[in-house]
């Protein structure tokens, strides 16, 4: 880890190379789909590259990795929203029409309902397998506050389950 920090490229790419798994795994979970969290691995291994230096705790070198790719995943979701695609609904062409309720929904679509906060949460908790005091100290948040997101993104998955339940 010192030779990548001080700025050996093949330290650092085989460090990197360790846990690119890992980040492309989390970059899928948010962009869903396959090119978006290859250009996020690949914006990842950049940032981290030319930031390495300022690491202060080597022993969090893969959580520090995944949380810039996760701030990669979320600034190109951002530019993302930006952008309006032309599909038939957004140009009007389409006649409406009533589609049935879906009776079902994946793991994917219920993180999809929560906040990125509380999807980042839930991700380093049932994902990763971190306690609660260590997603505090990797996300920088007091404990009670860490617990609280938990609940609650829970208690959102809960309801969302719950009412594709009521429709089956």
């Amino acid at each position: 880890m010192s030779k990548a920090q001080q700025g050996d490229d093949e330290a650092f790419l085989t460090l990197f190379q360790k846990y690119e798994t890992d980040i492309y795994r989390i970059a899928f979970l948010y962009v869903k789909n396959k090119d978006d969290a290859l250009d996020i691995v690949q914006e990842t291994a950049y940032r981290s590259f030319m930031k390495v230096g300022s690491l202060k705790n080597p022993q969090f070198f893969k959580t520090w990795l995944i949380k810039i790719a996760k701030s990669c995943a979320i600034d190109l979701l951002r530019k993302q929203k930006k952008v309006i695609h032309l599909t038939p609904e957004n140009t009007g062409l389409e006649a409406s029409k009533k589609d049935d309720l879906p009776l079902t929904l994946s793991l994917q679509d219920l993180l999809n309902t929560l906040s990125e906060t509380e999807k980042t949460i839930i991700l380093w908790r049932f994902y990763y397998g971190y306690t609660l005091q260590e997603i505090a100290d990797i996300e920088q948040t007091p404990l009670g506050t860490v617990k609280s997101l938990l609940y609650r993104a829970l208690s959102k998955l809960q309801r969302q389950v719950r009412r594709v339940d009521m429709y089956e």
